[in-house]
């Protein structure tokens, strides 16, 4: 099963049961972490990164992107193309399944969880105050601080840091960009992060959901494309 499809597929998998797993923990009710708060949820996000990266190296993708814009963004840098057909549906499916599982290990506390926008935020992200050209360039300036982060990191002058103290400090970009940026958006900055659990709300028969917002579901995926576009066009020169 180790394969770099597997990898992205597994990896992402363990990012959204872990990062939405910490969402559901703070707001649905009778969970013993309700009420934590948004410094816990962006911690819990920092540290399900790290360790989707640690599971997508170790199942067979070395690049262990987890996240189609990454994935954009890398192939517009070097010029190769290849990984889009497998990476990003591999992102896809392990988002999907990941928020299945999230559902599943939740279970009793959906019905007990009256308000159908909590148990919708639990799967994908809505803007605190809806304005489509604020939303978007939020989106776009995280995704793109995002791969920027991602490109330093990595650059020759830090090859002496290695690949899993790399996957901290890309847990510490994403920790950062959630405290500082996150609070406008929920900061999705990954495209298969909002849909894959989008689509697993949607299908899944939850307990008091309410719609899937299908109305703003293209806002978290156009977006950071366009940041990680724009992002792996300006940094090729790397």
């Amino acid at each position: 099963m180790i394969s770099p499809f597997f990898g992205e597929f597994l990896g992402t998998l363990v990012l959204i049961l872990l990062g939405n797993g910490v969402v559901a923990g703070v707001l649905l009710e009778h969970s013993k972490s309700k009420n934590a708060g948004w410094m816990v949820i962006t911690a819990g996000w920092a540290f399900a990164v790290m360790l989707g990266i640690f599971t997508s190296n170790a199942f067979g993708s070395s690049d262990a992107h987890l996240n189609p814009a990454v994935t954009l963004a890398f192939a517009i840098k070097s010029g190769d193309y290849s990984k889009l057909a497998i990476y990003i549906p591999a992102q896809i499916a392990g988002a999907f399944f990941g928020a299945v599982f999230n559902y599943l290990h939740y279970l009793p506390h959906w019905k007990e969880t009256k308000d159908p926008g909590k148990i919708l935020a639990v799967f994908s992200t809505e803007p605190a105050i809806s304005h489509t050209a604020s939303n978007f360039f939020s989106e776009f300036l995280g995704t793109f601080l995002l791969i920027l982060g991602i490109i330093c990191i990595f650059s020759p002058t830090m090859q002496g840091l290695g690949t899993h103290f790399g996957a901290f400090l890309i847990g510490i970009l994403v920790w950062s960009i959630g405290l500082s940026m996150g609070g406008t958006t929920g900061y999705a900055i990954n495209p298969a992060r909002d849909l894959g659990p989008r689509l697993a709300h949607f299908l899944l028969p939850i307990v008091g959901k309410g719609p899937s917002n299908w109305k703003y579901a293209w806002l978290p995926i156009v977006a950071p494309l366009s940041g990680a576009a724009l992002a792996g066009f300006l940094l090729g020169w790397m």
